[in-house]
């Protein structure tokens, strides 16, 4: 990049619950058009992003593959670019990598795109998501990952850290295609405002401020991103 890197994104990509297959370029070629966004929107201000590439496919039970592949390239972005902050964007199986990555000192905040928090016995952690923002963002017709599960997820980390929001995607399913210049600029507007401190546009800002479920059950409003701080 010509500009200095001030700050990284990691887009992490989907993938299988269990499978020690090579890692899927298809699903990582998805991530590749919201990456390439956020790099041009805060180039001027050092933004670099990468797509995580991970060793294997699944999350393969307790191994949790993908979470710990995302924790090695928080600790590489910081290897090469020095103490600069970072945020994590993941989709799907790549939205719990990154909430469960969350707890490295460098990240500063989260996005997870569709999460796949599967019910169980033993709950999903969220104290490592204690002093981060956090934005999750689900469509309601997802028949793949379930949306009331991110949302009862939310709730908890809610309770333990005030800097989490999520929004509902209504008549969208898992890829969020229906509305994905929305989505995009929502993304977009949430990450450059935590990586680079600045105003979050009114929606986030009120999601973020609003108790539950307000705050949780926040709906992404058609054409959101054409006017964003009008």
């Amino acid at each position: 990049m010509g500009a200095t890197v001030r700050a990284v994104v990691l887009a992490l990509p989907g993938g299988d619950a269990l499978s020690t297959r090579r890692r899927s370029p298809v699903a990582a070629a998805l991530m590749w058009p919201l990456a390439r966004q956020l790099v041009r929107q805060g180039y001027a201000d050092g933004v670099a992003a990468h797509v995580v590439h991970y060793r294997f496919r699944g999350w393969n039970g307790g191994h949790a593959h993908p979470a710990e592949d995302a924790e090695w390239a928080v600790g590489e972005a910081v290897r090469r670019y020095g103490d600069v902050p970072v945020c994590l964007v993941g989709m799907d199986m790549g939205a719990r990598a990154a909430l469960h990555a969350a707890g490295h000192p460098a990240v500063g905040s989260v996005v997870a795109l569709s999460p796949w928090l599967p019910g169980g016995p033993e709950p999903e952690p969220v104290k490592q998501l204690i002093g981060r923002r956090v934005l999750i963002v689900h469509g309601t017709q997802d028949d793949s990952t379930d949306p009331d599960l991110s949302y009862r997820f939310a709730e908890r980390a809610k309770k333990v850290n005030r800097q989490v929001c999520r929004f509902e995607v209504h008549s969208d399913g898992h890829s969020l295609h229906q509305h994905r210049s929305e989505v995009f600029a929502l993304t977009t507007d949430f990450v450059l405002g935590s990586l680079l401190d600045r105003p979050y546009a009114r929606p986030v800002a009120d999601a973020l401020a609003a108790p539950p479920p307000l705050g949780l059950r926040m709906p992404l409003a058609t054409g959101f991103g054409r006017a964003l701080r009008a």
